[in-house]
């Protein structure tokens, strides 16, 4: 018995929904990422009612839904660009898939896929630091905790004094990669690390202490 291949427009409709209300679900979500990016290294709750991919973070496919256009590109990593994730964020939102972390607007890492080397994603210019990259990473763990429990330092921009963070999910090198990222301003990635739930950001005006870092 022969089966029908699968047309587009069934494999179409299998993707799950976007946000109910297409702009007030996008403000709410584009005002997590504010606060996640002008607050480093607090946890915002990420609050929407998309029908997210079933493979990455809820709370990353909700960012990048909010975030993506038609005029973004945007590069996955080869667990997310294996699954349904591009396609939805496609439908949704017209954005453009690319091959390479160097040409992408937005990135998203999958949870055990390695993050690229930063300095392998678009950091802008010194004219033109709005053209860098913005990384939506996602990770095990992402809590506020006390100064010397195995936790970042972070200091910058948006911190009265200074943050405390543990996240775990990250290379090995990220604190390195992090320190050339952070010296290279004006230019330089963003992050936004998250959890199913909750982000944080990492904008690239933040320090990480490695003095605090402990293994």
């Amino acid at each position: 018995m022969s089966t029908a291949p699968t047309t587009p427009e069934a494999r179409l409709s299998t993707l799950g929904a976007g946000f109910s209300s297409e702009a007030l679900g996008s403000q709410g979500v584009f005002r997590a990422v504010l606060q996640a990016l002008s607050q480093p290294g607090s946890p915002v709750a990420v609050v929407h009612d998309a029908e997210v991919p079933a493979t990455g973070h809820a709370a990353s496919a909700a960012v990048l839904l909010a975030l993506l256009d038609s005029e973004c590109t945007l590069w996955l990593s080869p667990t997310l660009a294996a699954s349904q994730a591009g396609t939805w964020l496609r439908f949704h939102t017209g954005c453009v898939l690319v091959d390479a972390p160097a040409q992408a607007r937005f990135a998203w890492v999958g949870a055990g896929d390695a993050l690229p080397a930063l300095d392998r994603l678009a950091c802008g210019s010194d004219e033109y630091p709005d053209q860098s990259a913005t990384c939506v990473v996602d990770v095990q763990v992402l809590a506020p905790a006390v100064e010397g429990a195995g936790a970042w330092r972070l200091t910058g921009p948006g911190i009265p004094s200074a943050q405390h963070l543990r996240v775990a999910g990250l290379p090995e090198d990220f604190e390195r990669q992090w320190a050339a990222n952070h010296g290279a301003f004006p230019r330089g990635v963003d992050l936004v690390l998250a959890t199913a739930t909750h982000i944080a950001g990492l904008p690239r005006t933040t320090c990480i202490d490695p003095a605090t870092v402990e293994a």
